[in-house]
This record gives C-alpha cells, sequence and structure tokens, in this order.
C-alpha cells in the first residue's frame, strides 16, 4: 500500500505557477501512482512564439497582472542586467516547470517527439527539453524515443488496421530527434536500439512499452514524465497502456472490473485530457482504436511487471545463467531441511510443464556460500544446464505431473517434484495459465465491441459528435453510471 505525500494546495500553487512552460498551458500533471512513484504526462515545452503570445494575452486579460509570475525568488537585478528579455522569461517559466517536477520526484523525462522542435508558419512554437539551450534539465535524466504522430495511423486504418509491417518514413524532412537512451537503462532490455528505424509499429510500441516499465520497476524512489507536443494522442497511448498493463498484474486498481477499468482509461487518459476523437475520425487517424486493440500484443509474460520484480529477487550476486548452471550437490542435501539453497517453483504462465531460469527464485545465501559455489562451478568439467530431462542415474528423477486447465478454471497444478524424497519442493501458487492475457482480451473485446457499435471501423459516422456520446453511453452502462434507458 503506497500514499503519495504531495499536498494538494502546494501541487496547486505549483501548477498555477508552471502551467505556461508547457505547450497549450498543459503543465505536468500525476496520473498514476505506482510503488510511492508518480507517473505524469503533460504537453512539451512552449516556445518563445507561444509563450510571448500566452503571457500577453493573460496580462491584457487580467487587468495588467497575473499571478501566475508572482514569485518572491525572481532574477535579482545584477543577474537581470546580463539576460536579455527572452532569457529571463524563460528562466522564470521553466524554473517553476523544474520545481513542480521536483516537488513529484520525476527523474526520468520521456520525450515522443520525433522533432527537437515543432514548426509552424516557419516559427517554433514548441520546444523540448533536449534541446534546452541553457540545460536547465541537465538535473533530469532525457530519453529520446520518437514515436509517430496521429497522422501516421491513418496508414494504419487504411492497411484495415494492420500494424505488423507498417514502417514509419524516419528519411522525412522534419523528422530530426534521433533515439537517445542512456545505456544503464537498457542492459536489462536485451532490445537492439540501434535498429530501431527498422522496427514496424508493433515492435515499436511493444519496446516503448518494455522500456516504460522497466524504468518504473527501477529500485529508486524516481518519477516519469511521459509527453508528445500537445499531449492528447501518443501520450494517452503509452499512459492508458501502460495503465492497462499494470492493472492486469494486479498491481493498480485492482478492484476494478475489465469494463470499470476500461471506463476509467477512455475517460480519464483520453477524453478529460483533450484527445479530439471527433477530429481524429474525420480524417481516418485512429490512434485510439490501436491503443486498444493493440492490447493483443502485449498479453505475454514479457511486458509483466510482475516477472521483472520476480527476476530481481534472484540470489545476489549469482547472473541468470549462473543459478541455471547449478548442479545437483550445489542444491544442498534432498533430504535435509538445512541446504543451503531453497528453492521455490512458480509455474509461468503460459508455459505449463516447462523449466525455465524465469520460474526460479532462491532465498538469500552467505557470501562464503556464493564464493564456493562459484569457485566449484568454474573449475568443475560436469556442470551442466538444468532440463527436465534427468542427465545421470544418480540423479533423482524430476517428475513432471500432468498440467490440468479448463475453460472454466483456467488454472494449472503443474509442479516439479524432486524423486520421492521427504524434502518436496513446494507446490505452487495457483497462477491463472492466462491470468494477464485473458484479463486485457476482456478489456480488448468490451472495446471492440462498443467501438463497432457506436463508431464502425471503415466508414467515417455521418455524425462523430453522436458516435462519441454513443461510445460514452456505451461504456457508461457497463459500469452501471447509466441505466439501459437513459440518454448521455
Amino acid at each position: 500500500m503506497f500514499e503519495s505525500t504531495v499536498q494538494v494546495s502546494k501541487l496547486q500553487d505549483l501548477i498555477n505557477r508552471s502551467k505556461m512552460a508547457r505547450c497549450r498551458g498543459r503543465f505536468v500533471c500525476p496520473v498514476i501512482l505506482y510503488k510511492g512513484k508518480h507517473v505524469c504526462r503533460s504537453a512539451t515545452l512552449a516556445g518563445w512564439g507561444e509563450l510571448y503570445g500566452r503571457t500577453g494575452y493573460n496580462y491584457i486579460f487580467s487587468g495588467g497582472s497575473d499571478d501566475a509570475w508572482a514569485d518572491t525568488e525572481d532574477l535579482s537585478e545584477e543577474d537581470s542586467a546580463f539576460r536579455s528579455a527572452d532569457s529571463q522569461l524563460f528562466d522564470k517559466v521553466r524554473g517553476h516547470d523544474i520545481k513542480l517536477l521536483r516537488y513529484l520526484s520525476i527523474r526520468y523525462i520521456c520525450d515522443l517527439m520525433v522533432e527537437n522542435k515543432k514548426v509552424k508558419f516557419g516559427l517554433n512554437v514548441t520546444s523540448s527539453e533536449k534541446v534546452d539551450k541553457a540545460q536547465r534539465y541537465a538535473d533530469f535524466t532525457l530519453l529520446s524515443i520518437p514515436y509517430p504522430g496521429c497522422e501516421f495511423f491513418k496508414e494504419y486504418k487504411d492497411r484495415d488496421y494492420r500494424a505488423e509491417g507498417l514502417v514509419f518514413n524516419w528519411k522525412q524532412d522534419y523528422v530530426d530527434a534521433p533515439l537517445s537512451i542512456p545505456v544503464s537503462l537498457t542492459r536489462s532490455l536485451n532490445i537492439d536500439w540501434s535498429e530501431y528505424q527498422s522496427w514496424d509499429l508493433v515492435q515499436q510500441t511493444q519496446n516503448y512499452l518494455k522500456l516504460l516499465i522497466s524504468l518504473i520497476n527501477g529500485d529508486d524512489d524516481s518519477g516519469l514524465l511521459v509527453h508528445c507536443i500537445s499531449g492528447w494522442d501518443r501520450t494517452p497511448l503509452f499512459i492508458a497502456l501502460l495503465r492497462l498493463s499494470l492493472w492486469a498484474d494486479g498491481l493498480i486498481h485492482a478492484s476494478l472490473e475489465p469494463v470499470e477499468i476500461l471506463y476509467l482509461t477512455v475517460a480519464y487518459d483520453w477524453f478529460l485530457f483533450g484527445h479530439m476523437l471527433v477530429d481524429r475520425l474525420s480524417k481516418g487517424e485512429e490512434i485510439f482504436f490501436f491503443c486498444f486493440n493493440f492490447l493483443k500484443h502485449i498479453t505475454s509474460e514479457e511486458f509483466s511487471a510482475v516477472k521483472l520484480q520476480r527476476r530481481k529477487s534472484l540470489l545476489p550476486g549469482f547472473t541468470v545463467e549462473e543459478i541455471c548452471m547449478l548442479k545437483q550437490r550445489d542444491r544442498g542435501s534432498t533430504t535435509s531441511l538445512s541446504s543451503d539453497f531453497s528453492l521455490v517453483l512458480e509455474s509461468s504462465p503460459g508455459a505449463a510443464g516447462s523449466f525455465t531460469s524465469e520460474a526460479v527464485e532462491l532465498m538469500p545465501a552467505g557470501a562464503q556460500t556464493q564464493a564456493a559455489w562459484k569457485k566449484s562451478r568454474t573449475s568443475s568439467p560436469q556442470t551442466v544446464l538444468w532440463s527436465r530431462t534427468p542427465q545421470s542415474e544418480d540423479r533423482p528423477p524430476y517428475q513432471e505431473a500432468k498440467s490440468s486447465s479448463s475453460s472454466s478454471s483456467n488454472h494449472s497444478d503443474t509442479f516439479l517434484r524432486v524423486g520421492s524424497s521427504p524434502l518436496e519442493v513446494p507446490k505452487p501458487r495457483l497462477v491463472p495459465v492466462a491470468g494477464r492475457e485473458s484479463r486485457l482480451e476482456e478489456v480488448r473485446s468490451a472495446f471492440l465491441a462498443t467501438y463497432s457499435s457506436t463508431i464502425g471501423l471503415k466508414a467515417v459516422p455521418s455524425s462523430p459528435s453522436g458516435a462519441l456520446g454513443g461510445l460514452l453511453e456505451q461504456f457508461a452502462r457497463g459500469v452501471g453510471l447509466r441505466g439501459s434507458s437513459s440518454t448521455l
């Protein structure tokens, strides 16, 4: 159980002061609390054109004053004398933005823009932390993970909603932001990030989601900010996928049923934060549909935050490969409760009957035990990889129980037993064979049924706004917020 330590009044004050620092005034907003960490969303930084325009507009219509700029920590006269007016304004507004980020304990900033600055009519209307000339955001860990904008999803619709094989054209003139991620954050993911321009839409979305899950599963208490340009297309895509993935693992919103988490995600992550569904439908840019249809591509355990936590609980000082190479005698006596290693096996959903290193957790052992085992392993030619098939007659055979599953229970009773020894490997918890998969599929099915009955997949409705109302109405009925005869 985690609770946020944020004080509402303090948060409101920081937001009010910092809102002009970002495009369209879309400030940094915490939307998910996970393990005490804030997952936030926003728009990108405002450029000088928008910043001056908005501050002038607010000044005129506020009667010549703007409380958002009231600050007891203004620049000194001596400093101001050596700075241009532009620098002073950017120092002030972006300084407030940085204070808000620090108050929310944000360390990682993930920028989905494919450009360094958004240019319209020859003017730089927005900027980004990664190209801030004064390096004001140097204390944060900046990740440039360029992802195609909503316009690209017209191609997705035109290909009959097939994202496989759909690759973004990275050679377009306006695309100038390369992928940039600190190496220390990618070592555990086993992904060749240098190939990102060859990934299709499925692989790119999957790899970015894996990165986000890895970041929030870190051992520190640092939060995460995700943003694109305006924050109402690509940003809700990844925030929604992250929320649904964590929910499917039972880590957040555990009390919500599939239709309830769907309602929350659609209403909060998408519509409340300004996704313009009517406009996107009229242009065929169906990124909203892509988000929920994409759930079929993240059902496996490789996207599970629980799996990452389980792997981190492996015996300190040993690598996964070394654990896999443990010999029978290295695991201690099979008839004694004082073994150096205590094994706890848990069947892996989707891999019933298999025996992999990722299904093994080891209780901590002392440093002397680790050193002795490693020395023995490196000097012994008899070390072999664990497998389900006995390698010698003197090794107690593994007896594999048959898995029993049905459409009604979807549970696996598979476990491993070490011979007829009185010391059995404990029977694992009953883990649903497709617990994560079935939960995400329920959400996807509920979405597709409602979407197809209100909006449709091929032709754009003659009245998109009416279709939007019908979509929300269907979701509201599903979670019990509307009766069958109610109208939205």
